[in-house]
């Protein structure tokens, strides 16, 4: 999800290194964690605590099992990649094969639930490796949760269909999954044969999978159809087909939408399109272009993670980066890498940035992550309502969903997730029910407005 909530205490760590010898170990009177915390932290690494959270999280909707985590998470040594890897890589062998005995044994929900597990202990197992881009384990785990994770779909009541659609010069991968409506009888809604159907974009880490715990589930149970995808620079794709994240969202998100809308499930009048974390920039601008939706949720809405990111650094940091000087940057973040105790923060944001962006330059990542912003120009081509959420404990990119709101004037609807009810973390991590409850909400009163093609004047 970007980077931990903690980046305050983050950027003022990093100054604090930045600032010492570059041979000397971390300052003993700087410390990782934040003091003002208003979640429980697993782990005394802050980054450590804040992907641990993610994963627990996923307990909510079956990706996950909340003792699996614990134990994990007391076992793990904060801010030590390769213990990280050891005690999630264990849970996914060890969860997985008791999906496969499961599935011996007929026992059908309980291998789909374990493979589940499995497949999203993997996922965290490979989180942390992406600073060496040629270790194979980036590419056998993914291997493994694919696989679990496609045994346990096909386990579902009702199993996605796993597409691949073509773009202009790659391929996006996508799960649909149909409506699996939970609604009471006698209550349930009147949408006919073709169902209001949700599109969700992942981030600049986040993957498609999660998403089917994390957003789809409370979708496909209040009756409509559900559909992830990923697109250049996110797992599968920068894995698979080996390209990095472009600026040209909407061609990601446009095989998508017109995939759905040629289905006979769908209502080609209501699909909306959720962004999450990145996502909650990107799926904005690719409705800049693609103009066939009716409305846009972003989660948590971000005009310039650059911006963002530029404002956490050291200032000679930022100067050797705005004057255009490569070589002087480059050195500067090689030596900060090279520290001892540098902030995981700060390392695991650049390896998986020139990772996402497939670079192995950090200048070349930053400058590439610069191409990805919103303005006032920008938002005004958005032909839809649009949802902007914003987490009240979320510091990766203050007041921005704000700004978001505000340029977008008429067509905004804000809403802030407040902490005193769990819901304040960035993209209100735990608190999905929360989430689903306001946004899915929101969507079902834009659906009730659209006029579909057949009450249009002619």
């Amino acid at each position: 999800m970007i980077f931990a909530k903690q980046f305050i205490a983050f950027s003022a760590a990093l100054v604090a290194v930045a600032g010492a010898n570059n041979n000397q170990a971390y300052p003993p009177n700087v410390t990782l964690s934040n003091s003002t915390t208003s979640m429980y932290q697993l782990s005394s690494d802050a980054e450590f605590a804040f992907i641990l959270e993610e994963y627990l999280s996923l307990a909510n909707e079956e990706g996950a099992a909340t003792g699996e985590i614990l134990r994990a998470a007391a076992l793990i040594e904060p801010g030590d990649i390769e213990s990280w890897y050891k005690e999630f890589k264990f849970l996914g062998d060890k969860i997985g094969a008791q999906a496969k005995e499961a599935e011996s044994n007929r026992a059908w929900v309980s291998a789909r639930k374990a493979y589940f597990r499995s497949s999203s202990y993997y996922r965290a197992a490979d989180f942390f490796l992406h600073g060496n881009q040629s270790d194979p384990r980036i590419y056998t785990l993914w291997d493994k949760q694919s696989e679990a994770f496609n045994k346990a779909v096909k386990l579902l009541p009702k199993p996605p269909s796993f597409v691949q659609l073509k773009a202009t010069n790659f391929t996006v991968p996508a799960y649909f999954y149909p409506a699996a409506p939970e609604i009471p009888p006698g209550k349930k809604a009147t949408h006919g044969k073709r169902l209001p159907t949700i599109i969700v974009g992942t981030s600049y880490d986040g993957n498609q999978e999660s998403l089917y715990h994390g957003t789809c589930r409370e979708v496909i149970a209040r009756g409509w159809n559900c559909i992830t995808y990923e697109g250049p620079g996110q797992p599968t794709v920068r894995r698979q087909q080996n390209i990095g994240f472009i600026p040209e969202w909407w061609e990601a998100v446009t095989p998508v939408v017109d995939y759905v809308r040629q289905r006979k499930d769908v209502d080609p009048d209501r699909v909306a399109l959720i962004g999450l974390s990145f996502g909650g920039l990107l799926a904005p601008l690719a409705a800049t272009r693609e103009h066939r939706l009716a409305a846009v949720v972003a989660i948590d809405g971000l005009l310039n993670l650059q911006r963002s990111i530029l404002e956490k650094f050291p200032t000679q940091m930022v100067e050797l980066f705005t004057s255009g000087n490569k070589i002087g940057f480059n050195e500067y973040v090689e030596k900060l890498l090279a520290i001892p105790n540098i902030p995981l923060q700060f390392k695991w944001g650049v390896d998986q940035g020139t990772w996402a962006w497939n670079t192995t330059d950090p200048y070349t990542w930053l400058s590439g992550v610069g191409e990805f912003n919103l303005d006032e120009k920008k938002l005004s081509q958005i032909k839809c309502p649009v949802f902007v959420a914003s987490g009240q404990d979320d510091h990766i990119a203050p007041e921005q969903p704000e700004e978001m709101a505000r340029l977008l004037g008429e067509k905004s609807h804000y809403f802030l997730f407040e902490t005193e009810l769990g819901a304040g973390e960035h993209c209100a991590i735990g608190a999905e029910q929360q989430l689903g409850f306001k946004t899915l909400g929101w969507l079902d009163e834009v659906f009730a407005k659209v006029k579909t093609s057949s009450e249009l004047p002619r």
